[in-house]
């Protein structure tokens, strides 16, 4: 993964689950950083960087793209 890549305007990955899961678009930073807040750990300044480098990676959406 290159972030140079997500910096020239590249979309990230959609993966559509269905709808009763998801209401609104969740990237993949914030669903591994609400699990690993959830089990004690406490992020720090690289957990941060890599939460908006995997949110530009990859979203999940519970409706079809337009």
């Amino acid at each position: 993964m290159s972030d140079e890549r997500t910096k020239k305007g590249h979309q990230p990955h959609r993966v559509r689950l269905p709808g009763f899961l998801v209401q609104e678009d969740v990237g993949l930073g914030d669903v591994i950083k609400h699990m690993t807040y959830a089990i004690g750990i406490k992020p720090c300044d690289g957990c941060i960087r890599r939460t908006a480098i995997l949110n530009r990676w990859m979203t999940f959406t519970g409706h079809h793209s337009k």
